[in-house]
């Protein structure tokens, strides 16, 4: 089988024993590079008797999207979205693939994730997780499940609980968790990212379900070139900055059983924040102080 190793920001074959399928490892390649991605979501049916949603025209106004490996090993694969739309990079969401993963974490509601008992091997044998992080690398989702060919299609599916999506949060709060059906299908042009969600409303250890959405995001592979501003955009200091707050994130993550997170202190978003402090140019010992002082600000875990 065949071994990933990195070399920069870019991914080359090495023949040498390698556990997961070629299959597998392909289709997690193909989720990398340079892509013009529309997004479409709309509301089904609904049980919301005080609002009216009502589905929108299709989206074909394309926004492009830079996802770059920048971690690659036997057990697992970091991809980092940067987006270009409007005349701006934007850091934008990041995604682990990781292999056989036995330690999960769930969604519960209200800005709280709580860690599941380790799985068994036998239970985890052949599986890849995707979890998926916000722009400050704060947890959003986690899913394991197999990639799978059937019928000339390669797809990975799973269902799992999420926070509001920025696209909901900013203008409505009468749910607190998304059910997620994410449906990743691998195609000639790139990828489609199609989704059944159930709005829920969680109190009380009961579930209402107050709406189901359908969502298309789709990822057509366009040049290289058109991703200069985003590879520009990444650079080393850059990367270097968000390693640190993902270390924070990862030793946090290690130690707790549960984790809560304040949206908002002092008027700004973490990710607002943690803005501020990378303008400042610190390194080192004083650059990662400063991140997890200000993240302890934002983060409970017990």
């Amino acid at each position: 089988m065949k071994n990933l190793i990195v070399t920069g920001l870019l991914s080359a074959v090495a023949a040498t024993s390698f556990a997961q399928s070629k299959t597998d490892v392909k289709a997690i390649d193909d989720l990398c590079g340079c892509f013009e991605v529309t997004f479409n979501y709309a509301e089904t049916f609904t049980n919301d008797t005080q609002n009216e949603y009502k589905a929108g025209k299709l989206n074909d106004k394309a926004v492009v999207e830079l996802s770059m490996p920048i971690e690659k090993t036997d057990k697992k694969v970091v991809i980092q979205h940067i987006l270009v739309a409007g005349g701006h990079v934007i850091k934008h969401w990041r995604e682990d693939w990781t292999y056989e993963n036995a330690n999960l974490w769930t969604f519960n509601g209200d800005q709280t994730w709580k860690k599941l008992p380790a799985a068994k091997p036998e239970q985890v044998k052949g599986t890849w997780t995707q979890t998926v992080w916000e722009v400050d690398d704060a947890p959003r989702y986690q899913g394991t499940s197999r990639w799978v060919e059937n019928n000339n299609s390669l797809y990975w599916l799973n269902t799992t609980d999420a926070p509001l999506p920025r696209r909901e949060y900013t203008k409505r709060d009468d749910y607190n968790v998304m059910e997620r059906t994410n449906r990743l299908t691998i195609n000639g042009k790139g990828y489609m990212h199609e989704q059944d969600n159930r709005k829920i409303i969680r109190k009380g250890g009961k579930d209402e379900v107050l709406a189901y959405e359908k969502g298309y995001n789709n990822y057509v592979k366009v040049a290289d070139s058109k991703c200069d501003a985003a590879k520009k955009f990444w650079t080393a200091e850059k990367a270097a900055f968000w390693k640190d707050v993902v270390a924070v994130w990862d030793n946090k993550m290690a130690k707790a059983a549960t984790l809560t997170l304040t949206k908002d202190v002092d008027g700004k978003l973490m990710y607002e924040a943690l803005d501020e402090i990378e303008k400042k140019n610190l390194d080192g010992a004083a650059r990662k102080k400063e991140i997890e002082t200000l993240m302890n600000k934002y983060i409970a875990v017990k």
